[in-house]
């Protein structure tokens, strides 16, 4: 098995700490960024749209962070952290995976990029504020939701938290405001428990 992707991408996060919780063997393969590779023929053999992070497991190759996420854990993993053959258990996990991609994912991203890869002189601060004042709108969503089980997957941490626990980290490291979230914090901590989530998630942010 290999994993393309720079270690400073939450979407390749997302992949390896999955990769880690299940305790697969594979090859960590540095792409993109400073590393390069991803705009070579035989990437693009791979991955047409030249972006990471991408799997090679035997003859199946895989783009999107996600759909790669979903498919270790419904290919070697085993419940509690993947919901076995229970359909409803896979539709909540998909929401917050989704959810978290679609809804969060947006606004972090512009707050990000300005922050911490984009030069002070160079920064759009509207778009600082605005979404440092989603994310925490959307993060206070997900608080409500811990309140009532330790993981957004429930009593056990799963593929649901994945996505969103990619993000979390950056988000607590960067210099916004952020309202009080007791809930969301407790499942931070747990996740910072966790020798995968600190392995894969928990390097340096630039």
């Amino acid at each position: 098995m290999k994993i393309w992707g720079r270690i400073n991408s939450s979407n390749v996060r997302k992949v390896l700490w999955c990769a880690e919780e299940l305790g697969l063997d594979y090859d960590h393969i540095p792409a993109g960024g400073e590393f390069g590779l991803t705009d070579t023929p035989e990437y693009r053999m791979l991955n047409p749209n030249g972006r990471i992070p991408c799997l090679e497991d035997g003859d199946l190759v895989l783009w999107e962070s996600n759909a790669i996420v979903r498919y270790l854990a419904r290919q070697y993993g085993a419940a509690p952290f993947s919901p076995a053959a229970d359909v409803r258990a896979w539709a909540r996990a998909d929401k917050w995976m989704d959810w978290t991609s679609l809804s969060f994912a947006v606004p972090f991203r512009g707050m990000f990029w300005n922050l911490v890869r984009i030069a002070p002189e160079q920064r759009d601060h509207a778009a600082i504020e605005s979404g440092a004042k989603e994310c925490a709108r959307l993060m206070t969503i997900a608080d409500n939701a811990l309140a009532t089980s330790p993981f957004l997957s429930g009593q056990h941490m799963g593929i649901a938290d994945i996505p969103l626990g990619t993000l979390a980290y950056l988000w607590l490291s960067l210099p916004v405001e952020r309202p009080a979230l007791q809930h969301l914090d407790a499942w931070y901590a747990r996740l910072c428990e966790r020798p995968a989530y600190r392995k894969a998630v928990m390097t340096p942010v630039t």
